[in-house]
């Protein structure tokens, strides 16, 4: 059985697992449970009751939180030509377009999220799609598109993506500990109505069954949806 230190043990016993908390409780306890040593991230866990086997059911989608993460994205763009200008004066980090593919193929990996123009598409899923995986830019995310400058000022902001997992479950990040109450509300409260509004069409029966928030090196508290919700 691996060890539990002190300082989480302490976090745990602040926190009633039986209890489903109010969204303002839950901030608080979320705060005064968070003891590490650096600006934990805060995360939500949304259990689904879509079946992530049909693919009716799928779940995924984008949004910009009102108060982003805390984190400022290192975006990497894929751009031909005089596009590419454009993609650097709206602050990506690295833009480029066959020595960009090279680079990645050679193992350079410095960026967290890649974005690419439609019309190279072909050239970087041939060459990267087996090298990159899921990391790859994708259409439903917003990572494939024209419109390069906009997406990179929306992940720079906060965007997000969220994505059913194979056991139902949507992970998102939604604020630091650093945060002030009202941003994490704010923050949480969009996502809660976002991931609502992508619900499937074939889903019966309630859609957000539970949610569960913690922070980096906390314990889970259970939210109370239906209070959060309304």
């Amino acid at each position: 059985m691996a060890k539990v230190s002190k300082r989480y043990r302490q976090a745990h016993e602040q926190v009633d697992h039986t209890q489903r908390y109010s969204l303002d409780e839950a901030i608080r306890l979320i705060k005064e449970t968070a003891s590490a040593q650096f600006d934990e991230t805060i995360e939500i866990h949304i259990r689904l009751g879509a079946d992530p086997a049909k693919g009716d059911q799928t779940v995924r989608g984008t949004l910009v939180l009102p108060h982003g993460t805390g984190k400022v994205p290192r975006v990497v763009v894929f751009a031909p030509g005089e596009v590419a200008q454009e993609a650097r004066e709206a602050g990506a980090d690295r833009v480029g377009d066959e020595d960009l593919v090279e680079a990645i193929e050679q193992g350079w990996d410095e960026f967290d999220i890649l974005v690419a123009h439609p019309q190279l598409m072909g050239m970087i899923g041939a060459r990267l799609g087996p090298i990159l995986g899921p990391r790859m830019p994708s259409k439903k995310a917003g990572g494939i598109t024209p419109n390069l400058a906009q997406a990179i000022e929306e992940l720079k902001q906060g965007r997000v993506e969220f994505r059913m997992d194979r056991g139902s479950v949507v992970h998102v990040p939604v604020g630091r500990v650093s945060f002030t109450d009202e941003q994490l509300r704010e923050n949480i409260v969009e996502l809660l109505r976002t991931v609502s509004a992508a619900r499937p069409a074939a889903v019966t029966g309630r859609f957000m069954r539970s949610a569960t928030l913690a922070s980096s090196m906390g314990p889970g508290i259970k939210l109370d949806l239906d209070e959060a919700q309304a």
